[in-house]
């Protein structure tokens, strides 16, 4: 199965367990770093076959780690029950602090504030990104002040507790910008590899995965549409070299805006047009899709709690641990039990859906509203235009995939079709839709 590449691994080990005598302290905080591995079937879908729980080491004469594989029997099947919602526990923890707020939010940042502060609103590049900047600040701004402040809603809703942003500064010394276009992102997972021959440049390893899948699609849409844009105002390094406006943009967002990365090698160098149409279309992809991808399916994916628990309170036990009887005797209450009270649950479903739900006035990707702007520029409006009906005709070849039944992951009985990257939505909890920018 590994010389296959059929193995794939969910690892939380080492996001977590530098914190677990923390969070383990509190009465009603239970974790473990986990890791899980998949197995790829036949039929492309991934199948847990082992699940590994670890703790700090406190008794050289007690193991720190236990392995928990799918059940033989009653008592391993409330076991690997409980394994799991471990293993979504940190999943879930991790999704809002890495993930979401990290890698979308927060790295975010540093290029729009160095945008408004060196960027004229007439420069190009500038009225490029400009709706791709949309109330982003306003919206980190209130995510301080609500959602990751000491106890605000991370801390009180998730496993993380008061170590919710040390576990994002640790993370954030792995980030690289040069992983976050989605080819370079797909590869450094070990969800794909490099493959000329392929369109996208890459050969997915797991070849029905939704998110890459449609991700692809967009990120190829933007990357032809950022193209276009940059030689028409920059055709030839020299005038990228002579743009003083432009480098110290691009200048400030390292050096000032990511400070403690930036003597970092792997930041992409400004040099020439391909240079400039790479950290664009990265930019655009990481407000734009990836957001959409990592917010907007919150309350879908993440709403039933048993299911997704965003905390455990309880550790599961051992044959010599004194709450194993209780186990025994009634796994299910001991199951319910360590999962979020009804009270915190009911709370946490109102934040995901919140988090969910689009805007009355929510502007999409393929939805310019300024385009006068370059009236005389009739190659640029041309562009937009061709870009605009690409996302319409990516809505439909979406819509075809999610009825494929040959596709197993997004189509079938209690499978839900993967809608995250369709375009365009409605107001409200859809579940779809893709804005130009980090709005929510």
């Amino acid at each position: 199965a590994i010389e296959k590449k059929k193995l794939f691994t969910l690892d939380y080990h080492d996001v977590f367990l530098p914190f677990l005598s923390s969070i383990n302290a509190h009465p009603n905080r239970k974790a473990y770093a986990t890791r899980t591995i998949f197995l790829l079937t036949q039929f492309g879908t991934l199948k847990p076959i082992a699940i590994e729980l670890s703790l700090p080491s406190m008794n050289p004469f007690k193991p720190s780690k236990q392995v928990i594989t799918p059940p033989v029997d009653a008592t391993s099947n409330w076991q690997w029950q409980l394994a799991k919602a471990h293993v979504c526990s940190n999943d879930s923890g991790a999704h809002e602090l890495i993930q979401h707020w990290l890698r979308t939010h927060a790295c975010m940042e540093p290029f729009i504030i160095a945008a408004r502060r060196h960027l004229s609103v007439m420069h190009p590049i500038h009225k490029l990104l400009h709706p791709h900047m949309r109330y982003t600040m306003d919206i980190n701004a209130r995510a301080r002040e609500l959602l990751i402040n000491a106890d605000g809603i991370i801390e009180s809703f998730f496993s993380t507790k008061e170590c919710s942003m040390e576990i994002t500064s640790l993370a954030y010394k792995n980030w690289r910008f040069d992983m976050e276009s989605l080819p370079a992102d797909l590869i450094r997972r070990g969800i794909a590899e490099q493959d000329p021959t392929e369109p996208h440049g890459i050969k997915l390893l797991i070849e029905d995965y939704p998110y890459a899948n449609d991700g692809l699609l967009i990120w190829s849409a933007i990357e032809r549409l950022v193209k276009d844009y940059v030689n028409h105002y920059y055709p030839d390094s020299n005038s990228i070299r002579s743009d003083s406006e432009l480098n110290t943009w691009y200048y400030e967002s390292i050096n000032v805006g990511h400070a403690d990365l930036r003597h970092e090698t792997w930041w992409p160098k400004l040099s020439t047009p391909d240079d400039l149409v790479s950290i664009l279309a990265t930019l655009i992809w990481i407000s734009s899709a990836k957001h959409a991808a990592l917010n907007f399916g919150q309350y879908h994916y993440g709403g039933y709690v048993p299911v997704r628990p965003p905390y455990m309170r309880r550790l599961i036990p051992n044959e010599d641990d004194p709450e194993y009887s209780n186990f025994v005797s009634d796994p299910e209450g001991y199951f319910l039990s360590s999962l979020p009270s009804l009270k915190e649950m009911t709370s946490l479903l109102s934040v995901l859906d919140m988090l969910s739900t689009h805007s009355d006035d929510e502007e999409y990707l393929g939805d310019r509203k300024e385009l006068s702007t370059w009236r005389g520029n009739p190659e640029i409006i041309e562009a937009f235009y061709r870009f605009s009906m690409e996302m319409k005709a990516i809505e439909k070849e979406i819509d075809r995939r999610n009825s494929d039944p040959k596709l197993r992951n997004r189509c079938g009985a209690g499978v839900s079709p993967y809608q995250l990257l369709v375009p365009f939505s409605g107001p409200g909890v859809s579940c779809r839709g893709v804005p130009n920018s980090i709005s929510i």
